[in-house]
């Protein structure tokens, strides 16, 4: 029967996943040769702040999102666990007492019995013989897909590091904007009084007044407007850490937050994603669920059996002769069953074949979220120079309209649009400063991430099991 079986057991075209990368990244100091065994340096390395370092380390420990990825790591251990438990027989220790009375009609002696049945035993139940490996391979798929929920929460504590990491640089660009802002503020309400003064003994006009007056006016909206922005993000970092940021220490001028990741990195360096580890656990996981859905055609071979002792008497349960045994193997063949098995292999064929498709896609993801942070880093890092070299311009074209004013050369509605292009300038340089640093971020994450800050929560700390041979 099982050489017919095996005859008859189906199979299905099942895809292998492609998993070729480009050699080289497409972009600048990058695309240079550089070993596989090169890596990225921890968060610790990457992060010069010590503020953000400190953030980094109280997410970790704080975050929810974080804590229900863990504890779902967790669940998918214990699924593991009961799913390897059917490899090994059940055993138990068991006892029955019973005592009836028999009518005298229903025996041979035509008088009511009495009888007692008492029994001790140990034995198992129904343990099936793994010959065709079907339990082994339902164990093998929790097992990845346990290990796949364990990448998946350090995959999670890395998005969670690189999103604190951005909300902080998002943070600290408000302040410096705001400061920026406040201080054009100061000025210009100084500029205000003296136009003011000068108005009321008519020695400028009403027109030039209210130029002054709208220029006041619209660096005060855009403090405002950033106080507001300011505050929002505060909110949201307290919510990624716990911890209190309505107030900052104060950084150094051009102080680097995120040190630039190191060139020369291989783009074999992306098979160390969380992510793309995690769908290659998927995809192994889907490979076992295929091998326990074919050796579902196969008989299955399942054993009982107990030993103990039984007596009549509860006082005799123990004496010599009491010894009793029982042995029932069983083997269910279904001959039909309407599909369902051939449904169920198709089923795990088809999730097999989308794994891979998962897997590829995972792996090209990465890719190019590693292409375009290359690409944002070297815009970036020239949106930075020619905002530099703008602002430099339009504090010099300032400079000489307020001269030109002062000597009757032109109106001041030219030093009005010098002093709002300059505010809009400084804002710029402001915002690439520190968009350049989101993307040193964004490069660090996309290539991987390296080691996470801070201790694990509780729910992390279970090491991986070993699986049973």
């Amino acid at each position: 029967m099982a050489i017919l079986v095996t005859g008859c057991a189906p199979s299905q075209a099942l895809t292998e996943p492609d998993t070729a990368l480009p050699a080289h990244y497409p972009a600048g100091d990058f695309a240079a040769t550089a070993s596989t065994d090169t890596g990225l340096p921890a968060w610790q390395a990457m992060v010069q702040d010590r503020t953000l370092q400190q953030l980094l380390e109280q997410a970790s420990t704080h975050n929810h999102d974080l804590r229900l990825a863990l504890l779902r790591a967790q669940e998918a251990r214990a699924a593991y666990g009961i799913q390897r438990a059917d490899r090994l027989p059940s055993i138990g220790l068991g006892s029955s007492h019973a005592r009836a009375r028999v009518p005298g009609d229903l025996n041979a002696s035509r008088q009511s019995v009495v009888g007692s049945d008492h029994e001790v035993f140990v034995g198992f139940n129904s343990w099936e013989l793994d010959l065709w490996g079907r339990v082994r391979q339902l164990s093998q798929a929790a097992l990845q897909q346990y290990l796949a929920s364990e990448v998946g929460a350090q995959a999670a504590r890395q998005a969670l590091l690189a999103q604190v990491a951005r909300t902080y640089l998002a943070l600290r660009e408000a302040d410096d904007r705001l400061a920026l802002t406040r201080s054009t503020v100061q000025s210009r309400a100084e500029t205000l009084r003296i136009f003011t003064r000068r108005h009321e003994v008519g020695a400028t006009s009403k027109y030039a007044l209210t130029q002054v007056q709208s220029l006041h006016h619209q660096a005060l909206a855009i403090a405002v407007q950033l106080e507001q922005e300011r505050a929002q993000l505060a909110h949201a970092l307290h919510l990624l850490t716990g911890a209190d940021v309505a107030q900052l220490p104060p950084l150094e001028r051009d102080a680097q937050i995120f040190a630039p990741v190191p060139v020369g990195l291989p783009s074999s360096l992306l098979t160390a994603r969380p992510d793309i580890i995690a769908a290659e656990h998927q995809l192994q996981a889907s490979r076992a669920q295929v091998g326990a859905a074919r050796a579902a055609f196969f008989p299955r071979i399942a054993l009982t059996g107990s030993w103990g002792s039984g007596s009549a008497e509860l006082s005799g349960l123990f004496e010599s002769g009491s010894q009793a045994w029982t042995f029932m193997p069983s083997i269910a063949l279904p001959i039909f069953d309407g599909g369902r098995r051939q449904a169920n292999l198709d089923v795990a064929a088809v999730r097999q074949n989308a794994a891979v498709v998962a897997y590829e896609r995972t792996i090209q993801t990465a890719f190019r979220e590693v292409a375009d942070a290359l690409a944002m880093r070297q815009g970036m890092a020239e949106q930075v120079d020619i905002q530099q070299s703008n602002l430099q311009s339009l504090q010099e074209r300032a400079r000489l309209a307020q001269l030109r004013y002062d000597n009757g050369a032109s109106p001041y509605l030219d030093v009005l649009d010098a002093q709002r292009e300059l505010l809009s300038a400084a804002q710029q340089l402001v915002q690439a400063r520190y968009a350049l640093q989101s993307a040193h971020v964004s490069l660090y994450t996309a290539l991987g991430g390296g080691t996470s800050l801070g201790t694990a929560a509780p729910a992390a700390s279970a090491t991986t099991p070993t699986p049973h041979s």
